[in-house]
């Protein structure tokens, strides 16, 4: 067994098809592999906050954790050891070191394009420079995609940068991924939203993962949430998505700065289980989920765990 993670004791250790999407007849990566078994790892982080150095050795409960060096040597040694490898994150890349307030963003973009980042979400403070300046670092540096779902970007600058959703195909599997925003009320001015209308964050979580299911015939949904892990009563969260979707395997969080050490599982509307994890904040965690498809058994096998920087 890889030294970076261990097997979740009390946890749906064998999914029978994880909500029933992988059965053998829908997956194509029979035709494509000889191989019994198809091992998809996941890695993701949020909230880093524009921590690009480790936290200093003086802080309480920090000291020389994260920074984007030790980061990605330890995506690097993943990568030498497992073929199949997506890195996401959901959220907040800006804001919280005199990084975002003298570069306004590029090192940080840059430096997630060199990890070879494949995607992540927006979060609430990736807006304090502007809608403008966003879009103008993303178009220059990034090589990775934005998702957002429920932002209608219409008329803004990130009208033509920005995707609902992504489908990345690893050896015929199809893993669909998209991305959800929190609503802005409170958060982000309104000149700095600059036009961007915000949308139920429920409703089109499910339109997209039915979408992503049903018609692209994706293995895996994956949805990068800046909702918050758990909000008050009245407010979504990646919990109450969770609980109220149909077609969502994964929920990758940001936005609450929660450690989890295991994801949590969560029955949907047809009582399937979905998983919702999220790594805490500044760089200081890299979540891995290894999902195991085996041909055989029609079966997913999943091990995860939180990897500290």
């Amino acid at each position: 067994m890889p030294p970076y993670f261990t097997p979740r004791r009390d946890f749906l250790k064998n999914i029978l098809g994880l909500s029933g999407a992988v059965a053998l007849g829908q997956w194509p990566a029979a035709a494509q592999t000889h191989a019994a078994t198809l091992k998809l790892t996941i890695l993701h982080t949020n909230d880093v906050h524009s921590r690009l150095d480790p936290f200093p050795k003086t802080d309480p409960r920090l000291a020389g954790r994260g920074g984007v060096a030790n980061r990605a040597r330890l995506i690097g040694q993943i990568r030498a050891q497992e073929p199949n490898v997506l890195l996401f994150d959901a959220g907040d890349i800006f804001q919280g070191t005199p990084y975002f307030n003298f570069y306004k963003g590029k090192p940080e973009i840059e430096l997630m394009s060199l990890m070879g980042y494949d995607a992540v979400t927006m979060g609430n403070h990736d807006f304090d420079g502007g809608i403008e300046l966003y879009a103008q670092q993303i178009k220059a540096h990034a090589n990775f995609e934005v998702l957002v779902a429920n932002y209608d970007f219409n008329n803004t600058p990130m009208q033509t940068i920005a995707k609902p959703y992504k489908i990345f195909k690893i050896h015929g599997l199809k893993v669909g991924v998209f991305g959800i925003g929190i609503n802005p009320k409170g958060l982000i001015p309104d000149k700095l939203f600059g036009g961007t209308q915000y949308l139920d964050p429920i409703q089109k979580a499910n339109e997209t993962a039915a979408f992503l299911r049903n018609e692209k015939k994706c293995s895996l949904v994956v949805c990068l949430s800046h909702l918050g892990y758990k909000m008050s009563k009245d407010e979504p969260s990646d919990l109450i998505l969770a609980a109220q979707s149909r077609h969502i395997d994964l929920i990758i969080g940001g936005h609450t700065h929660t450690f989890l050490n295991q994801p949590q599982a969560v029955k949907d509307l047809n009582g399937k289980p979905v998983l919702v994890n999220q790594v805490g904040w500044g760089g200081v965690n890299v979540g891995r989920l290894d999902f195991t498809f085996d041909r055989v058994s029609k079966q997913v096998f999943i091990q995860s765990q939180s990897l500290p920087v």
